[in-house]
């Protein structure tokens, strides 16, 4: 039933070029997810180049500048011309102290230009190909946040803005002031709230959807790890959806979702990556990869085409809200509209 001789998802455009579907979150390369290895970090961010990764995601929260700093050595290996090919987002607006998860959002135009210089630095290159406004203060007008966004990419700091995790509403005021070239947002089989409003509103601006965690954090795998098997620093030991009796439940549906894999010839994580990729021509994912060996399975999804009784096999099986649990601990709702 599956045909995997040609990608239904490639090209995907994003922030003004075409990109492969499938780019690097490079969040787990920095913290929350137990121990790092920089040496590995850069073998496998050269290992996502070599496989004709295009996009890389990072932000300035991440690790408190330790993952553009890791960024930044890679393109530095690179070189110019390679760099120049690849589409290099970062994001802003988090402010939390070393070593604690509770933050603060700021979205005030003068922090937003002090952080770009601060990731251009840490990023060493002259200008960011997507800059990002991680988390919302509704305190600051969405205006006041895009007008501070065009002004860096009129001076040639920024060569395109995007916005994660917000509403509907904000995406197309903040587009009214500036184009909006890319909304990051959770999006997954488990994790489906884009869909209501967020996703059409996407298509119809004509901007990139981008999809993080779009296997669930590690659960959406043939392995879904439970909270004992985690490293003692991996912040996924407190998240509501992988605890107590929501994360059985959740792991039940994985083990469903291993059945159908398993009926139809594909890994766990293709069939995963390659549903999100067909709910529209403008989304694309940015699976978290430490090493060699997860980036490796994550690459095949583009190849995957799944046909309308896949898809509506797995849209049942993940109905919209059937996931337990919330997505996120209390402090990590600060900053997020729309739910």
């Amino acid at each position: 039933m599956t045909d995997t001789a040609s990608s239904p998802v490639a090209p995907r455009r994003l922030a003004g070029r075409a990109v492969f579907p499938i780019g690097l979150g490079c969040m787990g390369m920095s913290e929350f997810y137990g121990a790092t290895d920089d040496a590995e970090s850069l073998a496998t961010l050269h290992a996502a180049a070599d496989a004709g990764v295009t996009h890389f995601d990072s932000a300035d929260t991440y690790g408190h500048g330790h993952n553009e700093q890791l960024l930044g050595r890679f393109l530095q290996q690179l070189g110019p011309t390679r760099r120049a090919a690849l589409t290099v987002a970062t994001k802003f607006g988090i402010v939390r102290a070393p070593g604690r998860y509770e933050r603060r959002i700021d979205n005030s135009p003068a922090y937003i230009r002090a952080a770009c210089e601060a990731s251009l630095q840490r990023l060493g290159v002259e200008c960011i190909d997507l800059y990002y406004c991680h988390r919302r203060d509704a305190a600051v007008p969405i205006a006041d946040v895009a007008g501070a966004l065009g002004e860096l990419v009129a001076a040639g700091k920024v060569r395109a803005i995007g916005l994660s995790e917000v509403s509907a509403a904000t995406l197309r005021a903040a587009h009214a002031v500036h184009p909006v070239a890319a909304v990051q947002s959770e999006y997954s089989l488990w994790e489906r709230a884009v869909e209501a409003e967020l996703l059409p509103a996407t298509q119809a601006l004509g901007c990139a959807l981008v999809a993080y965690s779009p296997l669930g954090r590690g659960m959406l795998t043939a392995t879904p790890p439970a909270p004992e098997q985690l490293a003692a620093g991996d912040f996924r030991r407190a998240l509501p959806r992988f605890t107590g009796d929501a994360g059985t439940h959740n792991r039940e549906r994985v083990a469903a979702l291993s059945g159908l894999a398993a009926q139809w010839g594909l890994a766990v994580t293709d069939l995963a990556l390659a549903w999100v990729l067909h709910q529209g021509p403008q989304v694309l994912v940015i699976p978290g990869a430490r090493r060699q060996r997860h980036l490796a399975q994550n690459i095949g999804a583009a190849a995957v085409r799944l046909d309308a009784a896949q898809q509506a096999a797995l849209d049942a099986l993940f109905a919209r809200g059937s996931a337990e649990g919330r997505r996120y601990p209390d402090a990590g709702w600060l900053g997020i509209e729309g739910e």
